[in-house]
């Protein structure tokens, strides 16, 4: 019997923490987890696909969606607009499918607000010396931009007492495992079994 809703699941922290790594090992190892794909109004980069990298969409279309409330989080950086489109989200997991968005803390925020049930999950490094080295070895920003991200990175993590769960990422499989397991835990809740209760009693 799998009349359950999927669950929200909201992924954060500090870039250098490893998400994209965490969250593409994810998707790897659990079929029944979806990647919300995010609505944009900047052009496309080259290479990029429409409704796979992006919904590319114009600047009025994106504002109408967030006056019906058709945007689960947004926010504007550079005079473009980022958001999270409510549609697919609600109609994987009315289909049972777990839904996975990697946001940063502010969007994290509008989507606990919007979605009382969603379950958020804070990517944390083991210390921030461990984070600066990270950022260094990648070799593909100046210091000055490396120190910038680790005082973002300060701020960011002053915020992660506010997510349900945190996850150190020293070691990746670790890290995914950890999530997999909230993840089980999370489905089992009284508060999501009613329908599985309602199903037994029924088939007395």
């Amino acid at each position: 019997m799998n009349n359950h809703l999927g669950l929200l699941l909201v992924l954060s922290g500090p870039s250098g923490a490893g998400k994209d790594t965490v969250l593409h090992r994810l998707l790897e190892v659990d079929d029944n987890l979806k990647l919300s794909i995010s609505a944009t109004t900047r052009t496309p980069r080259e290479g990029e696909v429409d409704k796979k990298d992006y919904f590319f969409i114009s600047k009025s279309e994106f504002i109408q969606m967030i006056s019906k409330d058709e945007m689960l989080e947004h926010a504007q950086y550079c005079e473009n607009y980022y958001g999270t489109p409510r549609g697919p989200v609600d109609e994987w997991r009315g289909k049972g499918k777990d839904v996975i968005l990697e946001i940063e803390v502010q969007g994290g925020e509008q989507i606990r607000a919007k979605c009382p049930d969603s379950v958020s999950v804070f990517i944390m490094p083991p210390s921030l010396k461990i984070l600066g080295d990270r950022l260094r070895n990648r070799g593909t920003e100046p210091e000055e931009v490396i120190c910038k991200r680790l005082k973002a990175a300060r701020e960011e993590i002053l915020q992660a007492a506010r997510y349900d769960y945190i996850v150190i990422n020293d070691d990746l499989e670790e890290c995914v495992q950890e999530i997999r397991k909230i993840i089980a835990a999370e489905k089992h809740k009284t508060a999501r079994m009613s329908n599985m209760i309602k199903g037994v009693l029924e088939n007395a």
